[in-house]
């Protein structure tokens, strides 16, 4: 049984040889796989309507084949001393191959074919499920979901409804990942479903074939000795549910309670608990209408989200055409790129944060220009040795865990522009829930509006690093999240934003 599941995991990897699209890492290019089926399904149409008339082709040759020779003769001897009937058969025997052959080989099957491959290149592989399941685990550990609770929620707001066959997959790679309690809330779906009477391949058996080796290796990473009496054996038990609840209330953390392997600040502001701020402070945090600090022409809508450090929000900051020639730009260099790192620019590991990136520089679009000049008006800074406008589209269950803006491994641009002296974090979309971009140390959550603008100053006026501004992105739940960012260097600020010897400041 465990062989037949490993084979079946392994069995998509000849795509995955090909297809290095990561579509997991990117929601957008996630969307385009909707295409991508319409596309594939079209040309396997073409492909099985081309091996149809290559059959009733070939038929026919097999039918004419026949008839000339439907009759065997009753003195073979006699027919073939025939010089007339020995030409006839050694002409037809010598003419059925090469007239099968030129079917089998016609130009337009192959043509068809050809097209269906290069299809399926684009198919997503193993690598993208595995991608979407570990981005799915993510969503679990962050917002404390259980199996139960993501497919009641697919079910009644998207009309997704898992089979038991899908579930167990789920579990069979949180396993071969190592997420072993993970799985075995997945597996404990899968037997919920089978013990309801839903079809599928997978049996009870193997359900608890599987959960019996999850057993060990839970004990394993939770520090606890294997004892014969603490592993999973159903045939101990009378009833099998009874078998699994007993492991899962054992071995699986609670959902109600605080998760110990992750920023736990940062998890209780993505899961929408909130710093009670003081009243004093709380009457500071206003919106107004405020002239741009590098030019007093330009009127901005400003909100003070956070006052110590100071957070802006800027509303109505980019338009609608705006931001869609933004994204249009940075599409074609986004379906290319790998998961990087949002901050360095460097590939990573997709298991830790997921979004694809994509640099635009002024002289590709006018807009861009407007944008530079709209975050000078705004900051009062010099862009000269400013970053180029990073575009980010966040993959499913798409994060960043906590970080410093003003903090790169090997700068090289440091000595030359100095560090991040300001961030300008721009959102091209609403997310529907999740995505807030949260600082852990101050408690301040901000979540992403369309159009919108916000703005930070990294260091202190002193030079150092302002730790208040440790910041993270939440894991995006259901939604398309888009954002730009823009990086501000230090050189080139000394006249504009005053330096100070003063070791708060």
């Amino acid at each position: 049984m465990e062989a037949m599941w490993i084979v079946l995991l392994l069995s998509t990897c000849w795509i995955s040889c090909v297809a290095v699209n990561e579509f997991y890492s990117s929601t957008d290019h996630m969307i385009q796989l909707i295409d991508i089926k319409k596309r594939f399904s079209t040309s396997f149409h073409e492909y099985i309507e081309a091996l149809e008339r290559q059959a009733d082709l070939l038929k026919g040759i097999l039918n004419a084949f026949e008839n000339d020779f439907d009759d065997t003769p009753e003195h073979p001897e006699k027919f073939i001393s025939n010089p007339l009937a020995a030409y006839q058969l050694v002409r037809k025997l010598s003419q059925v191959w090469p007239n099968t052959l030129d079917i089998i080989d016609g130009r337009h099957a192959k043509d068809v074919l050809e097209e269906l491959k290069s299809c399926a290149q684009t198919l997503p592989g193993a690598d993208d499920v595995e991608g979407v399941v570990m981005a799915l685990v993510r969503l679990q550990e962050m917002y404390r979901l259980d199996p139960r609770s993501i497919t009641l929620f697919s079910e009644t707001n998207h009309n997704v409804r898992l089979d038991p066959d899908e579930t167990f997959h789920i579990g069979m790679i949180s396993y071969l990942n190592q997420r072993f309690q993970y799985a075995l809330l997945w597996m404990e779906e899968t037997f919920r479903k089978l013990s309801q009477g839903e079809e599928a391949v997978v049996t009870e058996e193997e359900v608890l074939y599987q959960l019996t080796s999850f057993s060990h290796q839970i004990q394993l990473s939770s520090g606890q000795d294997r004892t014969e009496g603490d592993l999973l054996q159903p045939a101990l038990y009378k009833n099998i549910e009874e078998s699994i609840k007993t492991w899962t209330a054992k071995y699986i953390p609670h959902f109600d309670s605080p998760v110990h392997n992750m920023n736990k600040a940062y998890e209780a502001l993505c899961t929408g608990k909130r710093v009670i701020m003081t009243p004093q402070r709380e009457r500071k945090l206003v919106c107004r209408y405020r002239t741009g600090r590098g030019n007093p022409l330009v009127l901005f809508k400003e909100e003070l989200e956070w006052d110590q450090p100071m957070i802006l929000r800027y509303h109505d900051f980019l338009s609608e055409e705006e931001m869609d020639t933004i994204k249009t730009l940075a599409r074609p260099k986004l379906s290319r790129a790998k998961v990087i790192d949002p901050v360095s620019g460097k590939k990573v590991s997709a298991a830790s944060r997921v979004s694809k990136s994509a640099w635009l520089s002024e002289d590709e679009d006018p807009v861009i220009t407007q944008v530079n000049q709209r975050i000078a008006d705004v900051t009062g800074l010099e862009l000269e040795t400013a970053e180029d406008l990073q575009i980010a589209n966040y993959g499913i269950g798409g994060q960043y865990e906590p970080h410093y803006d003003s903090k790169l491994t090997n700068d090289s641009d440091f000595q030359l522009r100095g560090g991040r002296i300001s961030t300008i974090l721009i959102y091209m979309s609403d997310v529907d829930i999740g995505g807030a971009t949260v600082f852990p140390i101050i408690g301040a959550a901000l979540q992403p509006k369309r159009g919108t603008a916000v703005l930070w100053f990294n260091l202190l006026r002193n030079g150092n690093e302002d730790a208040r501004t440790l910041h993270a992105a939440c894991p995006v739940f259901v939604g398309n999240k888009w954002v730009a960012n823009k990086w501000i260097r230090t050189y080139g600020q000394e006249f504009r934003r005053k330096c100070s010897t003063i070791k708060s400041d």
